[in-house]
């Protein structure tokens, strides 16, 4: 049976615009319909509030933060939201309708994915969390039913019905807001999220992609939590054997349950996933997964909740120990790769070893100095570089940058080289990797006050302390010149963590009226709105209108709209009205010669003759056959006595 049938909304049109047509997910605090926008004439989908919830400011407030927040990312990998209104006891969302399925969908149908599949599906959607991470957002609620999946392969990301500015207050006073398979340790713990939160659950939703289950399960969401604070995610390739070790360190790294171990955002997973695919080999990453079912549907903890934040006694900082390993590459098979020889490489391996045991014992000349001298090198003095300059004297030396931790320093600058992995001066073999640790300043840091001053200068400030300038927003300033900043969020003197992101506020300048100048001479109108403050463009061509010909059509900011000083105002001019062929109404009745004239374009005026009473038509003022412009008015009269 078609449920769809007893939803009240269906069928209906809401807010006088989007005509409801098929329900497509119900979830915890809003139902998603199939729409079509009648003005715009295409198809979206409606994220309508449950109606009971419409009535918390707070579950009201998330929906317009969402819009809010969406409108601001534009990024072909982000569903994209439209419109955001309400109608009686319904708040809504208009948002892009994507054609296809979810990724919870692709997983309860297939199981566990090809890693070249998973790699496909991870990386567009940490390029979603990227750009929201950028612009100063956290999902907070990263899931396979919010990655969606077109008919044409296109994958987006949805729901930031949760998303925070990364540098907001985000904890909430015994509850925690997410699902709880995916929730990172410190959400649970302390109730926080940072952009690290939508890592972990990224690497959370690539395990369950490599091995078609979660890392973490119990009966209940307690158990769920209780083995994210104490237990790390296990590499995937013990639930799939023969998965390649760098799948394994991708996965181990976005999900240490220390946050200042995890790549700082998204982006920097991306950059580490590409690493790992350049890795494998085509085998590797075709690998044909077992077969497996995944999750039953509808289960509890893949749902968005609010859970009670209590932790045991004692336990709640076990995840600050955690330690990332990197597992060891899988046994080779003795008879060597597929294709060769099938000999066994083990009798050479232990003839080397034994030839290279002698060479050390008598002292070959050449053979010693290769050992001993020409396979290392040391590591060169880093610390106290900036990351680029230890970078290119890693280079010099024949040595790569592994990867590129950061830590707090309260006595260190911002990009400073701290320490490294193997320390400076060690001996280590020549192409071999290390490990920078780059300072992030100090681990608190003052927003500078930059009230006033203009928006480019304001970023470089920003950036200066450490500080990510986030999203830009403006507004009409009766006191502040245009790009001059009225506020910051969070403001001046407030601390913040480095690279927390900072909201800026810039002013448009003084708001000024647009006049209305259709149906004006095309010179005139644009004298009217420069001496207003406005730029004037002519549209190319001409359009048909009622206003008379070289005349104003039509403008594309209208008359009452306040614009900023130097906003520009499109203007389209008129051809003229359109001449139209007039019907012959002679002999018929009023109503049928009324409608058959409006019908036409005509506006109608009725003359009946002193003490007539008859309701046939005996003349027109145009006659039938001849032309007139469009929306003039024709004159009909009835017979006289």
């Amino acid at each position: 049976m078609d449920t769809t049938l007893q939803d009240p909304l269906v069928g209906q049109l809401l807010d006088g615009r989007y005509r409801v047509d098929a329900r497509i997910a119900v979830g915890g605090m809003a139902t998603v319909y199939r729409a079509m926008d009648t003005r715009l004439d295409r198809v979206l989908a409606l994220k309508v509030m449950h109606p009971a919830l419409a009535t918390d400011a707070t579950f009201v407030e998330r929906f317009i933060r969402e819009a809010k927040s969406v409108a601001h990312l534009a990024h072909p990998n982000v569903v994209a939201v439209f419109d955001q209104g309400a109608q009686g006891q319904y708040v809504y969302l208009a948002m892009e309708y994507v054609a296809g399925c979810t990724l919870r969908d692709v997983l309860r149908e297939r199981g566990a994915l090809r890693p070249r599949a998973a790699l496909d599906i991870l990386d567009p959607v940490l390029a979603a969390l990227g750009a929201a991470h950028r612009a100063g957002f956290v999902h907070r609620d990263m899931k396979p039913e919010n990655v969606l999946i077109g008919d044409d392969g296109r994958v987006k990301v949805a729901d930031f019905g949760l998303v925070r500015a990364v540098g907001s207050v985000t904890n909430t006073t015994g509850t925690i807001l997410g699902t709880v398979s995916y929730l990172a340790p410190e959400q649970i713990e302390h109730g926080t999220a940072d952009t690290r939160a939508d890592v972990y659950a990224s690497g959370v939703v690539l395990y369950e992609m490599l091995t078609g289950a979660k890392p973490h399960s119990g009966e209940s969401p307690a158990q769920v939590i209780y083995q994210h604070l104490h237990e790390d995610v296990p590499p995937p390739s013990a639930a799939v054997p023969g998965l390649a070790a760098a799948l394994d360190a991708l996965v181990a790294s976005a999900t240490a349950r220390d946050p200042e171990v995890r790549p700082f955002d998204a982006v920097a997973l991306l950059a580490e996933s590409q690493r790992a695919r350049a890795a494998l080999t085509d085998a590797e990453l075709d690998a044909v997964p077992p077969q497996a079912t995944g999750d039953a549907p509808d289960r509890a903890d893949d749902r968005t909740s609010v859970i009670p934040r209590v932790l045991p006694v004692g336990q709640g900082t076990a995840h600050h120990t955690s330690r990332l390993e990197t597992p060891p590459p899988p046994p080779q098979p003795p008879t060597g790769r597929p294709g060769g020889s099938g000999r066994s490489r083990a009798p050479r391996r232990g003839l080397v070893t034994a030839l290279l045991a002698v060479l050390l014992v008598l002292g070959v000349g050449g053979g010693v100095w290769y050992i001993n001298s020409g396979q290392f090198t040391r590591v060169p003095a880093l610390l106290g570089q900036t990351q680029k300059a230890a970078e290119g004297r890693l280079s010099d030396a024949g040595l790569d940058v592994k990867e590129v931790r950061r830590a707090y320093s309260d006595t260190v600058d911002r990009g400073t080289v701290i320490g490294s992995d193997p320390k400076p001066g060690a001996k280590i073999r020549r192409n071999n990797s290390v490990t920078l640790v780059v300072s992030r300043g100090p681990e608190i840091v003052t927003v500078p006050d930059v009230t006033g001053v203009e928006l480019a200068e304001a970023r470089r400030q920003l950036k200066k302390r450490g500080l990510v300038p986030g999203m830009v927003t403006k507004e009409f300033s009766e006191d502040a010149a245009a790009d001059e900043v009225l506020r910051t969020d969070p403001a001046g003197g407030a601390e913040r963590h480095p690279d927390s992101a900072v909201a800026i506020v810039v002013s448009k300048g003084s708001p000024v009226d647009v006049p209305d100048v259709t149906g004006e001479d095309v010179e005139d109108a644009r004298a009217e709105l420069e001496d207003a403050g406005l730029r004037v463009e002519v549209a190319p061509g001409r359009v048909s209108s009622p206003e008379d010909a070289g005349t104003v059509a039509r403008q594309s900011l209208a008359e009452g709209t306040q614009a900023a000083e130097g906003d520009t105002v499109t203007l389209t001019v008129s051809k003229g009205p359109r001449m139209i062929d007039v019907p012959d109404v002679t002999g018929k009745k009023i109503d049928e010669a009324r409608s058959l004239l409006e019908d036409a374009g005509f506006e109608v005026k009725v003359d009946r003759p002193f003490l007539s009473f008859s309701d046939t038509i005996a003349s027109q003022s145009v006659d039938g056959g001849d032309q007139a412009p469009e929306g003039s008015t024709i004159t009909i009269k009835t017979k006289g006595l």
